[in-house]
């Protein structure tokens, strides 16, 4: 790893900086991103707890966050990344602007997903008298179940690129790598090599979520 001109333990520690920015990012964001999917779903014209004027806020804030990059996303809220973590740089410190980003993302996914549920299974539901917990939690979830991890898989890919983007404000990480040894010192085999990283980390997770899904369908 010599001819790089980075040691080995720098790029060991880049990696386990990206896995840990996009693992704790996407289980938070995943959480909050279902519990606004769910809302939009429930609260639509058509759903079944319809309510124009939740379903209008919610849908509108996360209309005007997706419509930021988060590049300056990233630095517009960093003033709230200090008040939660207690600094506005390093890799705990872009947990804060990941989670931002990726929650409304996969809200729209999320919010795909469960639409595509047949609705006759929701009138069946009600027709048997199912709460309405029950019938998020026994009948659209477990359909919608292949697609929602097809939606958390290119959430996933997302948030890879977005971990590289963190590095702008040391964040840590292979984009951190490639910005600091790469690009700043003109670095190319060392840039070509954080690319060759990237493509290998969406390719097991993009084959993670295809095997994982279909066997959910076929089940």
């Amino acid at each position: 790893m010599m001819e790089l001109g980075v040691p080995f333990s720098k790029i060991v520690l880049a990696a386990q900086q990206t896995i840990y920015m996009v693992s704790i990012s996407l289980a938070i964001g995943s959480v909050l991103a279902m519990m606004m999917a769910m809302t939009l779903v429930l609260t639509n014209d058509n759903g079944i707890l319809k309510n124009k004027y939740v379903y209008t806020v919610l849908n509108t804030v996360i209309n005007i966050i997706r419509s930021i990059p988060f590049i300056i996303l990233m630095v517009f809220i960093l003033p709230l990344t200090k008040e939660i973590v207690g600094t506005r740089v390093g890799t705990t410190a872009a947990l804060v602007p990941l989670v931002v980003f990726i929650a409304p993302y996969l809200t729209r996914l999320f919010e795909n997903s469960i639409l595509e549920v047949d609705k006759g299974i929701v009138e069946a539901a009600q027709a048997m008298g199912a709460s309405y917990f029950e019938i998020v939690w026994y009948f659209l979830l477990p359909e919608a179940y292949g697609s929602l991890i097809l939606s958390v898989t290119i959430g996933t890919i997302g948030l890879i690129g977005a971990t590289a983007m963190a590095g702008a404000i040391g964040a840590g990480g292979v984009g951190d790598l490639a910005l600091t040894y790469g690009y700043e010192r003109l670095n190319f085999p060392l840039m070509l090599f954080t690319v060759i990283v990237l493509i290998i980390f969406v390719q097991i997770i993009q084959s993670f979520g295809n095997y994982f899904s279909s066997k959910v369908r076929n089940h």
